[in-house]
């Protein structure tokens, strides 16, 4: 299977996914069920297909993990809505996940079969699949964050007092969960492949502060006084460290040439 045929599958399963969405919002919940069950099924066999032709699992490049977020989004949003009911929970996740495709199509990268012996490690494929997961499920609670943030707007801190907000504990607590269970892939992986857990690498720095953002979110909403709207904004700053794990960290002065986990 070649990069080249991936426009074709990206296009199958958009167009699968955006039938969902709309289905949602119709209220036909088993098209929507189906139809983006579909899209996640043809998306992931052109991800089986390419990891068979790179012969390595298509985790190396920034653009091979947007492949990855772009299935796990649709995934995420389909729980989420299979859950809870959000009607608009699969037009969110499909027009994020088409956003990341759109980027892969459109600036592709190089995707070489060849992997540095660091990557050559059975910890390689799950500490990175898991952290998509996560990072896609917590995507979907930061949708849930926003929704409520402009659904709330016109009420005061006293109203929002009341309101346990209990919609997004599960979708939080089960990203935070992937989380951890990514870092300590990623430990186990480090110490096989450079003799150390831990090196306070700007990647694992990053990771860290970003696992403390959302438990900080978790232990505050616990709080007998907690207000709702600070607990949202709490997890939309915890996201937006996520994206400095993920992928802005590239930028920082401190990761330039020291980084193991820079993206080529």
């Amino acid at each position: 299977m070649s990069w080249e045929y991936f426009s074709i599958f990206a296009v199958i399963a958009i167009a699968h996914w955006t039938v969902g969405a709309l289905a949602a919002w119709k209220g036909k919940k088993a098209i929507a069920t189906g139809s983006t069950a579909i899209g996640l099924a043809v998306f992931l066999a052109f991800i089986i297909a390419i990891w068979v032709t790179l012969e390595r699992p298509p985790l190396r490049t920034m653009g091979e993990t947007r492949l990855w977020y772009s299935f796990f989004l649709p995934l995420a949003g389909l729980l989420v809505y299979a859950r809870k009911g959000y009607k608009w929970m699969l037009s969110f996740t499909t027009v994020m996940a088409t956003v990341f495709v759109c980027v892969n199509i459109f600036k592709p990268e190089i995707h070489s079969k060849a992997l540095m012996p660091a990557l050559q490690s059975p910890w390689f494929a799950p500490h990175v699949i898991v952290y998509m997961m996560a990072y896609a499920i917590l995507g979907a609670a930061t949708l849930i964050a926003v929704y409520y943030l402009y659904k709330d707007r016109r009420q005061t801190d006293a109203q929002l007092l009341g309101d346990a907000g209990t919609e997004l504990d599960g979708i939080v607590r089960a990203g935070l969960a992937f989380l951890t269970f990514g870092m300590l892939f990623g430990a186990l992986w480090a110490k096989e492949a450079w003799g150390h857990y831990w090196s306070w690498d700007p990647k694992e720095t990053w990771a860290a502060v970003t696992w403390l953002g959302y438990l900080i979110y978790i232990h505050y909403r616990h709080l007998p006084s907690y207000n709702r709207r600070v607990a949202l904004w709490l997890l939309l700053a915890a996201f937006v460290l996520l994206q400095m794990c993920w992928w802005g960290i590239n930028y920082l002065p401190s990761a330039q040439g020291i980084s193991a986990h820079t993206y080529d």
